[in-house]
């Protein structure tokens, strides 16, 4: 039966604090075993308790008073029979109500383990669907759990799980679609009004007016620039499948070239970086992608610091897997709100915007490029204050020790 589930909005089949499918299953076999068992067990007794009986010849009328000593002394052995006739017929009653509790017993036992059997079999199908579904998400959508047999409730509830999956990734897909699009769509407009900026300045004696409107107006177009960008990596990070073919690319080759690109920037504002890079950490991937998660990393790592703060960059093999860990000091941070950053314009708040804004899409970018990779993402609120950012790829077999 379906009861209300308390923790969810939902139904659970079964009643309010049972356990597994199976184990219900079980128990209502054994119980309806044990039930009809006692049935059956009651009505042996009640008709093994009916007894018939006649009545013994009286005395004829010829004969004197009491019968003749050889007729009553037939009498008494047939009472004495009959007293033992009905004593062991009561030990033979005892003795099969015995035996049947026994049996009942043994069988009840038996039931247990013969329905248990039995409901494992009859929810294989289930746990095997169940086990299906989990390992379908965003990234793999396009698998479906194509399961084949007679069209019973089994194969129902599978096939509209597949309709679902179906629609979900048609969802996916024409949201991925229209992020795309719409980027590029609306570079034409910017790179128009960004033009037409150049032609009012260029004229001949520009105002003050005009050119101050025109640099704020660049500056705004930048941010809005920077916007689309980011919306055309999230988007190409999201339909990103990289096979086993793809390069092998070092981490530490591209901390490098990061800290290269923004080491003005770092410069400007005084931080320091510990360099604890290790060579030979390396993965295999789109390195355009890769490329792009260290840089939003290590800008995310600047623009969100504190001036004169530090930075601790480093790189490891750790059970297979290529690790880079992006540090920086802080102020404390709630690590609940840490853990939504993933999201889309996400933010701390106005503390962590930075100087020059922020798209929001930074670390959505970061585990978009992750995902499609097959590594993890982690985020942590350091107790001493900052953000500690670890990100887990599969290793290159054999690349410990070679050159970043």
């Amino acid at each position: 039966m379906l009861v209300p589930s308390d923790t969810e909005k939902g139904w659970t089949m079964g009643w309010p604090g049972g356990g597994t499918v199976r184990r219900r299953f079980t128990l209502l076999y054994a119980g309806g075993f044990l039930g009809s068992g006692v049935l059956l067990l009651a009505s042996a007794w009640i008709a093994s308790g009916t007894r018939v009986t006649s009545r013994a010849p009286e005395a004829t009328p010829e004969g004197p008073r009491g019968g003749s000593p050889d007729l009553a002394s037939a009498e008494r052995r047939i009472r004495e029979l009959g007293g033992q006739l009905a004593d062991m017929e009561a030990q033979q009653n005892h003795r099969l109500l015995v035996g049947s509790l026994i049996a009942l017993a043994l069988m009840t036992g038996a039931s247990l383990l013969l329905g248990h059997l039995l409901a494992g079999h009859v929810l294989r199908p289930l746990r095997l669907i169940t086990a299906a579904t989990r390992r379908i998400s965003a990234e793999n959508l396009h698998q479906r759990l194509a399961v084949t047999g007679p069209a019973d409730e089994v194969k129902e509830l599978a096939d509209t799980i597949d309709g679902l999956l179906e629609r979900l990734e048609a969802s996916f897909a024409a949201q991925r679609r229209f992020v795309g699009n719409a980027s590029h769509e609306l570079r034409t407009p910017l790179a128009t009004m960004r033009a037409s900026l150049d032609v009012a300045v260029a004229k001949p004696e520009p105002s003050a007016q005009t050119v101050a409107l025109a640099e704020r107006l660049r500056a705004e177009l930048d941010r809005v620039e920077h916007l689309l960008n980011g919306f055309l990596d999230l988007a190409r990070a999201q339909h990103a499948t990289p096979a086993a073919s793809e390069a092998v690319v070092p981490l530490g080759g591209l901390v490098r070239a990061a800290l290269t690109a923004r080491g003005a920037e770092i410069t400007a504002r005084s931080l320091t970086v510990d360099d604890e890079v290790r060579a030979g950490v390396r993965t295999r991937g789109d390195e355009a992608l890769l490329s792009r998660m260290v840089e939003n990393l290590l800008e995310n790592a600047i623009v969100h610091n504190r001036t004169g703060g530090w930075i601790r960059l480093s790189t490891e093999h750790t059970a297979g897997e290529s690790v880079l860990v992006v540090e920086t000091g802080g102020n404390v941070l709630e690590q609940a709100r840490v853990e939504r950053l993933t999201e889309p314009f996400e933010r701390l708040g106005a503390a962590r915007t930075g100087p020059e804004g922020s798209s929001g899409l930074g670390l959505s970018i970061v585990a978009a490029i992750v995902s499609a990779h097959g590594g993890r993402l982690d985020l942590l609120a350091r107790s001493q204050g900052g953000l500690r950012v670890t990100v887990a790829l599969p290793a290159v077999p054999g690349a410990e020790g070679a050159a970043p």
